[in-house]
This record gives structure tokens, sequence and C-alpha cells, in this order.
């Protein structure tokens, strides 16, 4: 019964260990009460439509709005797609299977169930890798070139086809089986003398979607932590800097927060299966099905926060989402118009006030400057007698100087 990494050959949850002995083969022992189904289902519901709603608009603040695109937000568009999806075909099936313990879908749909969500996660968890390399590029490698939006469209498929290769043996073994009572679907993992290909299977996946990723985005962000926070950077101490320099802290610890986020979400579920694949008759217990539905319920619960964490954190989402749900009666009319996800018609009149305003202001000062020169402001005199006299600054803040002879000291005189 295992949704994502189901490396038994009959799930853990569908045979107690003394069913033989009794005589109950293929009892179901894990049949809960109309309550307890009733809470669980309140929470798995939360997940589903927090999950879809929130990815679905993160989906359309990308893709609606021009200043939107990105690199980083390509691949957040990406996370979005794949958690948003998870959610959509997996977390009401995997809650019906751990429930009920009774496989209702049929084989295509069981092969899909255990294939997607490995790809899924593998696609949601490098595209916060591919994320943290360019953050570190852009901040550790300021001259450096960029990804183009066609090199990051490339690597996003890159990502697919690489969830797909690893998901593929997941999507082969899967099949059903049908017992005296009920049906289950598992994976039926053939047995080689020279390896356990379960074991080292659910080894390579949790390595490869958990602690492999996760070692590199935190030494990624570990550098970036210290450069941004813990140490000045070379450069001017403008206005438009420090900007530049709060833009990318803040886009950093949105990061930050939602690797952490994921991190915690997932931990106990690849704990909770490598420790099956090593000690198998510790899950017979009756007690277990609740500890996997809430270790389930945290690990789904990860593609919910990613919006949320988006919308306090990020100016430009929470104008997305307040122009989302433009229609509540809580949100402020005007409120989301601004923060750069106006219309192209809307910038393109901004820049040319603002080079307008620019032009006259230009203008202006060489007038200024104009009126200056003609009144001389400073009398020089040199200690041999001779006179200079200093007018005003010229269009570049240049004085002016006419000399009569070369004085070895002078004092100024106001006049």
């Amino acid at each position: 019964m295992d949704p994502l990494f189901n490396t038994t050959g009959i799930s853990p949850l569908t045979i107690s260990s003394n069913d033989t002995n009794n005589g109950t083969d293929h009892w179901n022992q894990f049949v809960q009460p109309a309550w307890r189904i009733i809470l669980w289902a309140t929470a798995y519901s939360c997940i589903v439509i927090v999950s879809v709603v929130g990815n679905v608009i993160v989906i359309w603040i990308i893709v609606a709005h021009k200043r939107m695109r990105t690199v980083t937000n390509y691949f957040l568009l990406n996370l979005a797609f794949a958690e948003a999806s998870m959610s959509a075909f997996n977390t009401v099936i995997n809650f019906i299977y751990a429930v009920h313990n009774e496989w209702y879908f049929g084989l295509v749909y069981c092969r899909f169930h255990n294939f997607f969500p490995i790809a899924a996660v593998f696609a949601s968890i490098y595209s916060m890798t591919a994320i943290a390399l360019d953050r570190y590029m852009a901040i550790i490698h300021p001259l450096q070139q960029r990804m183009s939006s066609t090199e990051t469209k490339v690597v996003v498929g890159v990502i697919w086809v690489l969830a797909l290769l690893l998901a593929f043996p997941q999507y082969y073994y899967s099949t059903t089986d049908q017992l005296p009572d009920r049906v289950v679907c598992y994976i039926d993992w053939p047995d080689f003398a020279v390896c356990d290909i379960k074991k080292m299977y659910s080894v390579s996946v949790a390595i490869l979607l958990y602690f492999l990723p996760l070692m590199v985005m935190g030494c990624a962000y570990l550098v970036v932590g210290l450069t941004l926070w813990a140490s000045e950077i070379p450069g001017d101490s403008s206005d438009r800097y420090r900007e530049q320099l709060t833009a990318k802290r803040k886009v950093v610890k949105m990061m930050i927060m939602v690797v952490c986020t994921f991190a915690i979400c997932w931990l106990p579920y690849h704990v909770y299966f490598l420790l099956h694949q090593f000690y198998p008759e510790a899950f017979g217990e009756r007690f277990i099905q609740q500890i996997y539905l809430a270790i389930m319920w945290l690990a789904m619960s990860s593609t919910m926060y990613n919006p949320i964490i988006y919308c306090c954190l990020n100016d430009r989402f929470r104008a997305g989402f307040k122009q989302a749900f433009r229609c509540c009666p809580c949100i402020p009319r005007g409120s989301y118009e601004g923060l750069e996800l106006k219309s192209t018609r809307y910038l393109q009149t901004q820049t040319s006030v603002y080079k307008a305003s620019r032009v006259e202001m230009t203008v202006s000062t060489v007038l200024q400057s104009e009126e200056d020169l003609k009144q001389p402001q400073v009398k020089v005199i040199g200690s041999t007698g001779s006179v200079e006299a200093v007018t005003g600054a010229g269009p570049h803040g240049v004085c002016q100087k006419q000399y009569q002879s070369c004085p070895v000291s002078t004092t100024a005189i106001i006049i």
C-alpha cells in the first residue's frame, strides 16, 4: 500500500503476523470507524483544495504576467505544476487506499499511482535545486551570463526526463492481485540472487529524491547566505544597489523557507519506508495504519505550503493573489494594482513619463548653469599681485578660470 515507494510484495497494512495462524489469511484488520475516517477525510481534503487552488494561481501569475517570466519563476512554475498534479491525481487515491486497504481503480491507474508521485517529487526537488544553483551563480558569480528562457525550458525538460526514468521501475513492476475479499495494488519486484532489488531501489530513491538534492541546496544557500548577510559585497552604496541587495535577500529567504518546509515534511516519510525495508516485521501492528496516515498527510501537505510562502514573502506574488481573489470583499480595490504586475501599456506609459521628466529636469539644469556662468563669484589675488577671476560652475561642475598670471599662492576674496 505504499503510494510512492511500494517495495513489498503485499502492502504492510494488508496482512498481520497472526492472520495465518488464525485461519484468516487475507482478512482486512485495518477497517476504521466512521468518525475517524471523517476526520482523516477532512484533513486530506484541505490539502487537496489548498494545494490545487494555490498552485494553479501561482501558475497563472507567472504565465499571465510577462514581467514574472524570469529564470527563477520558470522553475517555480514547474514546481507548482508538479505539486498541483500530485495533489489532484494521487492524494485522494492515497487516502482511500490507506483507509480501506482495498484497490478500486484497476491495473492502469495502479501503475500510474505508483509511477507518477516519484516523477512529481523528483521534478519538485530538482526544480528547487536548480533555483538554488541559479541564485548561487547570480550572487557569487554575477559577471557570468545567466541562463536564458530557452535554456531554462531545456533544463526543465531534462528534469522531467530523468524523473520519468527513475520512476519507470515502479510502473513496470506494478500489478494488482485479487484476494478472496478485496483487490490490492502493489509492486511485484523480481527476485535476484545477486542483490535485493527492493532495498537497493528504495535506498537509491531516498538518496536521489531527498538527501542528495538537500545537501546540494544546503551548501549553495550557505555560501549565498554568508555572502548576502555576513560579509560586505563590493560595490557602491547607492540606493539602487541597496534595493538590489534587499531584493536578492528576499528571494533567497523565500527559497530557504521552501526548502526547509520540504525537508521537514518529507523526512518522516523517507525514514518510515527505509525502516520498513530493513525491519518489515514491525509494520504489521494495527496502530501502524494511523502512523502511516499521519506521515503521509505530512508529506502530501508539502504541496500546499509553497503558495502560502510565496504570498507572504514576495510582493509580486502577493499582488497576484490579491488580483486572483479580487472578488472577495476583504480585498481592497486597487491594492493589487502595482508591484510590476501592470500591463505592458501601463509600463510603457510610466517609462515615457519618467523619461520626459528626466529631459525636463536636464534642460532646466543646463539653463540655470548658463545663467550662473554670466556672473563671476570669486576674485582671487595671488601673492604676486595677479588677479584671477573665478566664474560659476559649468554644466559639468568644473570651475571656469581665466588666469592673468600664475600665482605661487592665492587668497580667495568673496566679492
